[in-house]
Parts: C-alpha cells; sequence; structure tokens
C-alpha cells in the first residue's frame, strides 16, 4: 500500500537516549519498561518495549534509538506507553532496535 508524501510527514519520529530500562513482569510478552529522553522541546517519554531477545536490560542505557512520538498514548498492562520504539523484527520475533549511527543530539527528527 502507497502513502503519500503528506501521510508520512505526519509521523514524527526523533532520536532519544534510554534513560532507565527495567523489567516489565505485567506484560504479556516479555519486555522492557523504558524511558528515554527526546531533549528539551520534547522531554522524557515512557515506553514498553519487546526487545528482551536481543538486549540486557543494562546495556540498554546510554543508548540511543528511534521512535515515533507522536501516537496516542497506549495502555499495556498497568503501564502507560507514551511512544513507540522503533525496530527491524526478525523470523522470530526478535527485535533489533533501530539508531543513529553516529550519536546525535536528542530530539532530532527522522525525515
Amino acid at each position: 500500500m502507497e502513502i503519500s508524501w503528506s501521510d508520512f510527514e505526519k509521523v514524527q519520529m526523533h532520536v532519544g537516549t534510554i534513560l532507565e530500562a527495567e523489567d516489565f513482569p505485567e506484560a504479556r510478552i516479555p519486555a522492557y519498561k523504558l524511558l528515554i529522553d527526546f531533549g528539551e522541546e520534547i522531554g522524557r517519554r515512557k515506553t514498553s518495549a519487546q526487545i528482551t531477545d536481543l538486549y540486557k536490560k543494562e546495556d540498554l542505557v546510554g543508548h540511543q534509538v528511534v521512535a515515533v512520538i507522536n501516537f496516542p498514548k497506549k495502555q499495556i498492562a498497568n503501564f502507560m506507553s507514551e511512544c513507540l520504539v522503533l525496530g527491524a523484527v526478525g523470523a522470530k520475533k526478535e527485535v533489533t532496535l533501530l539508531h543513529p549511527g553516529l550519536k546525535v543530539k536528542n530530539g532530532l527528527r527522522i525525515s
């Protein structure tokens, strides 16, 4: 399905740095709770990410990621997710996080 350029422009993808990663035992599918810093203008956002197959929570802190920040908030179990971290999903449902190749300023928009 094709989308228009104006549809693409509505999706706000930004770079942020993971500040905290903790277990999320209430999640139906194994996941971590993440706190991500998107810089002064956007601020900090929480999310849940099903990335436990390839990542240890202690290795995620300080890691930059790409996330969509303008979806409505979504309740996952007892947790309110405020953004969607992007990743490539493999054949066994393992998720490889998308990130900039070099360290960049938090909040930069992906286009």
